[in-house]
């Protein structure tokens, strides 16, 4: 299952999970057994006898959604658009040199810089995500490398291989 933005269930499916449960209290209410009311609903016996336990201490309240799960964003809307706004300027405009590719590290830094709030690398890559962003990892390439060498290689050698 492919979770929403952020992770976690999305709103329509936190309710639709949430009408599962209710429809639960209403069987438990009947005495209908916890296998039976799991074969209807097509859930685990377990998560029935969990929500009947809830339901007999909390009545039908303490079946219902707890709102999304999982932390809250350290960084707020403003905060958000700021960032996205920088990072679209690019990593020179920050001062990371000449390669143009944003890392996860480069991304914490900025965060670091912009917002004074660290952020884990995996913190920073599901932030990426959530903003529509993917992380890049720059290519490693030997000093000794040649351009020159390789663009002639690739004009005149490499097509009369392909023969």
């Amino acid at each position: 299952m492919r979770y929403a933005d952020g992770g976690g269930l999305s709103e329509r499916g936190r309710a639709t999970r949430e009408a599962v449960r209710l429809q639960a209290a209403q069987w438990f209410a009947q005495d209908v057994p916890a296998a039976e009311i799991a074969r209807r609903l097509r859930v685990s016996t377990n998560a029935v006898y969990t929500w009947r336990r809830r339901w007999r201490a909390e009545g039908e309240a303490g079946l219902a959604s707890k709102g999304p799960g999982g932390s809250s964003c350290r960084l707020d809307q403003p905060r958000l658009d700021r960032l996205a706004q920088a990072v679209e300027q690019g990593p020179a405009v920050h001062g990371f040199g000449e390669d143009q590719r944003w890392t996860l590290a480069r991304v914490a830094d900025l965060i670091a810089r912009l917002f004074h709030t660290r952020y884990t690398l995996h913190g920073v890559s599901y932030l990426l995500h959530r903003m529509g962003f993917s992380p890049q990892v720059p290519a490693h390439r030997a000093i000794e490398r040649d351009e020159q060498a390789i663009a002639t290689w690739r004009r005149e050698v490499w097509p009369a291989g392909k023969r």
